[in-house]
C-alpha cells in the first residue's frame, strides 16, 4: 500500500455509519445504479440481495443499541436499496 494510500484510508472513519454506507454503496452497483471501480455498471441481483440482507442482519442485531441518528439512517437506506431493488429488472 503506497502512502498515498494509507492517508486516505487513515482519513475515513471507522464507524457504524461507514459500514452502512459501504454495504449499501456494493448493493448500489450491484444493481447497476453506480459504476464498479473499473467503471462498468452491471447488475447482480443475487449480490444487491445479499447486501440488502446484510444490512437487514445489522439491524437486527444492532436493535436498541443505534443512536436516533445512526437508527434513522440505517431504516432510510435500507428502504431506499429495497424499492431500488423490486424496481430493476
Amino acid at each position: 500500500m503506497s502512502s498515498t494510500d494509507k492517508e486516505s484510508t487513515s482519513q475515513v472513519e471507522a464507524c457504524f455509519s461507514t459500514l452502512v454506507m459501504s454495504i449499501g454503496s456494493s448493493a448500489l452497483m450491484n444493481l447497476g445504479i453506480i459504476p464498479d471501480p473499473a467503471g462498468k455498471s452491471e447488475v447482480n441481483k443475487e449480490m444487491a440481495r445479499f447486501n440488502i440482507d446484510l444490512l437487514e442482519v445489522l439491524k437486527e442485531k444492532t436493535k436498541n443499541n443505534l443512536s436516533k441518528e445512526e437508527k434513522e439512517m440505517l431504516e432510510a437506506i435500507l428502504s431506499d436499496l429495497q424499492m431500488r431493488f423490486v424496481q430493476t429488472n
